[in-house]
């Protein structure tokens, strides 16, 4: 880590730095709603009775309805990587403005659409959002690493993240308000897209790529932010190629896909198979009660602030290193999650508040994953952070389809205990070991890969060049450049003779 000295000016104690951070959470917030809510909804528009009965009500199967709510992933998972190379290329304000406006937009349009065309042309919408909104957190990725100094990076990172959980409670609890009020079912939709345009709004008025074009931002801050990162006057004006062989046979690299992969295996079962347990097995429908369903994750959004408080404790009293926190907190995120998810298999429908009592910690303290092995995916690579993240999203989205088939493969009957407990023996197996290679190889420190002139023509030069310690003098003439070593015991100069030796610039020593 950085050494950064007392006493140096940090500029405003409420920087624009921290403007960005909570910018950055409420657009997860907002896109979280969006991409949610859609359970809530599909409930009001196919039962409207049980909200508001003055609007249109869809006679739709519980198939039609399983395509609607899976569609948005459809798109998800497409634009994952680009959208982590055009936050990279043209920035991550054009590219968030462009898809949280769109997603917005979709929103806007969907209750007039889907009136006119039906459950498909609301997967064709779905499938939209999808698209838009799968570049965000690649840009927010991008985001955070040009705007946090490492030292902050837990703090302005988690804050960020904690947006997801709070949006996952908002839509569980503030969407049935919606749907049951005045408004109806469209209203979910028109306050999803609103939210969406006045973020557009202050996201052009107060964001920036990075501190030197702020316009807001003070001398002081700007110079904090960029010396702490090291970054040369021209940096944000290079073209940075990325360098892809190094970062796929980076091991640090291939263990923080391994591990995100298996939190993501693990986390998708809690998340949407729990529920069906509780409903076959305890015979208790958890989605139908809006408290049950957000207590896990308003556990998961507290607990969150709770890793970042020890985390960045243990960091500023030197208790602990940055690649240990970072391991600590991965590990209570995903073992012991993992003996929660094996514990509730093994209870009844005579244990329901046993049950839900696991359930609830199991996502409340999968919420360290966040300063776990999710923030390592900037601090691999600072310099590439948008692409890392597009490239890890892609193949987590990916696991998160499949963990729904396996799960129809083993359970063949809802109401089966022991079938159940296979998933989540599985699920924990997948905690455990992916957990365990982060461990082994995981680390939160910078690569060798992510130096900005490591594929520069310029990072090999021709030139000549003498290796020299402290008793040798460095001689130019017409035979090339040498060094004269002078000998403790003659006293004579010993040629060393040094003609168009390669060196590599990252590597000179002044």
């Amino acid at each position: 880590m950085e050494q950064i000295l007392v006493g140096v000016d940090k500029g405003p104690c409420f920087g624009v730095r921290h403007v960005q951070t909570l910018l950055l959470f409420f657009n997860i917030v907002a896109v979280s709603i969006s991409r949610l809510n859609i359970s809530v909804a599909v409930v009001a528009m196919t039962n409207a009775e049980s909200t508001n009965p003055n609007f249109q009500e869809f006679d739709w199967t519980e198939e039609q309805k399983s395509y609607i709510i899976s569609s948005f992933y459809w798109g998800y998972v497409v634009t994952q990587f680009p959208g982590g190379y055009l936050s990279r290329r043209f920035g991550a304000k054009i590219v968030m403005s462009v898809g949280v406006f769109a997603s917005s937009v979709c929103s806007l349009v969907t209750p007039y659409l889907v009136c006119w065309g039906g459950w498909q042309i609301f997967c064709v919408i779905r499938i939209l959002q999808g698209l838009c909104q799968a570049a965000l957190f690649p840009a927010i990725h991008e985001h955070i690493a040009k705007w946090s100094p490492p030292r902050e990076r837990n703090l302005l990172g988690a804050l960020t993240y904690s947006g997801v959980d709070c949006g996952m409670v908002l839509a569980m609890l503030v969407s049935g308000l919606i749907a049951g009020s005045a408004l109806g079912w469209p209203g979910i939709s028109y306050i999803s897209a609103g939210a969406g345009f006045v973020w557009c709004l202050f996201w052009h008025i107060f964001a920036a790529n990075n501190p030197p074009i702020s316009r807001f931002i003070t001398k002081a801050e700007c110079e904090y932010i960029e010396t702490s990162m090291r970054r040369e006057k021209d940096f944000h004006e290079r073209k940075i190629p990325v360098p892809w062989l190094a970062m796929f046979t980076s091991v640090p690299f291939l263990a923080l896909l391994v591990v995100r992969c298996a939190e993501t295996w693990g986390f998708s079962t809690a998340q949407t198979q729990i529920p069906s347990y509780f409903n076959g097995v305890h015979n208790m429908n958890i989605k139908s009660n809006a408290l049950c369903s957000a207590l896990p994750y308003i556990a998961r959004w507290i607990m969150s602030y709770v890793y970042l408080f020890f985390g960045n404790m243990a960091i500023a009293r030197n208790w602990l290193c940055l690649t240990a926190v970072r391991k600590i907190a991965n590990t209570c995120a995903m073992w012991l999650p993992a003996c929660f998810m094996i514990g509730i298999g093994f209870l009844d429908d005579t244990n329901r508040s046993w049950a839900i009592a696991l359930m609830t910690m199991n996502v409340g303290f999968n919420g360290g994953i966040t300063m776990g092995c999710v923030l390592s995916t900037i601090d691999v690579s600072p310099n590439h952070a948008g692409v890392v993240m597009g490239i890890v999203n892609t193949l987590t989205n990916v696991v998160s389809l499949f963990t729904p088939l396996v799960v129809g493969f083993v359970v063949t009957d809802a109401h089966n205990r022991a079938e159940w407990q296979i998933v989540f023996i599985i699920a924990a197996c997948v905690f455990f070991v992916g957990n365990l290679i982060y461990l082994m190889y995981g680390t939160a420190e910078a690569q060798p890969w992510d130096a900005p002139d490591y594929l520069l023509k310029n990072n090999i030069e021709e030139a000549p060049r003498t290796v020299c310690n402290d008793k040798c003098k460095r001689v130019d003439d017409s035979k090339g450049s040498r060094c004269e070593v002078e000998s403790s015991s003659s006293g004579s100069g010993m040629p060393y003779l040094v003609e168009n030796a390669k060196v590599r610039t990252s590597d000179r020593k002044y």
